[in-house]
């Protein structure tokens, strides 16, 4: 059946139709020359879904779903994770954007990966004594141990740069790697509590962690140069830093370890931490060396 032709008032009301919002329905009925049915004829219109627009590397936060799959967990508000991923550089560049660099989560995340991380060698090594725990602790939540887990985890890929920090390899840098891990640690606390954070940690750490179990106890210069002086002269060494050098960004630091006054060994290092077992190491092999020669001679 075909209608004969449109009205002027159901013409204008096509048009309207035309440019509903997407969700509206209209209901309208027909006019035609042929008698009016007895219920409405009702149209529904629905909008074609645009699908999500993945983001450029650097100036949008990616998807959301892809991200979350790759660490498993689901965000109640992924605002959180998206303020864990935005760096500072990418702030002095895009001002006035709605959220804040993730150095705030990233200081509330150092704190819980810390509780967690005690937990799990305290209840783990329970015969270990609280100096060693504090070693293995450090071991774990140290920067280039965090950076390698977040490399796992891809989180360069997500994270959010300047342009200039991005050109300068900021995506790959253990030190940007280490805090967004941090950071992303924060945001699951905010968002899920301790026990979350347990769960992530477990996961993401799980190389580390299994390797501390096949290997035993990490070697550590400082503790062995500890016990060696403690042995041989009953005194503790101390590290006393000789220069620092290069721009904040790149510092490199001289350190020297001395016993009794004497300099047992220098090193150099872009942390002081690098920079004191390289001099312990160096100590333990003069010691070392002069030990064999005193049972040559």
């Amino acid at each position: 059946m075909a209608a004969t032709g449109w009205s002027g008032r159901n013409a204008i009301g096509w048009e309207m139709v035309r440019h509903l919002a997407p969700g509206q329905t209209p209901v309208f009925a027909l006019e035609c020359s042929y008698p009016r049915p007895h219920h409405a004829v009702v149209a529904v219109f629905k909008p074609r879904e645009a699908p999500l627009p993945r983001a450029t590397r650097g100036t949008q936060l990616p998807d959301w779903r892809s991200l979350e799959a790759r660490l498993h967990i689901k965000f109640k508000n992924p605002a959180l994770l998206k303020q864990a991923l935005v760096h500072t550089s990418y702030l002095n560049e895009n001002p006035g954007i709605d959220v804040g660099s993730n150095e705030r989560m990233e200081f509330l995340g150092d704190a819980a990966l810390g509780v967690v991380v005690a937990q799990a060698l305290y209840l783990e090594y329970p015969d270990v004594d609280e100096g060693r725990l504090t070693e293995l602790r450090a071991h774990l939540v140290r920067r280039d141990t965090l950076a390698r887990a977040a490399v796992r985890l891809e989180l360069g890929e997500f994270l959010q740069l300047g342009r200039g920090e991005d050109a300068a390899g900021g995506r790959k840098r253990p030190t940007n790697m280490a805090r967004v891990y941090e950071a992303l640690v924060g945001a699951i606390f905010l968002d899920g509590g301790i026990a979350k954070v347990r769960a992530f940690v477990k996961r993401s750490l799980g190389v580390e962690l299994a390797a501390l179990r096949q290997s035993g106890m990490p070697y550590d210069p400082k503790s062995k140069l500890q016990e060696v002086i403690q042995s041989k002269w009953q005194t503790t060494p101390s590290y006393k830093r000789r220069r620092t050098e290069g721009p904040a960004h790149a510092r490199r630091f001289t350190v020297q370890v001395i016993v009794g006054g004497r300099s047992l060994g220098t090193g150099e290092g872009r942390s002081k931490q690098m920079a004191e077992k390289q001099a312990a190491q160096q100590a333990l092999e003069a010691i070392e060396k002069d030990e064999g020669e005193a049972v040559v001679s």
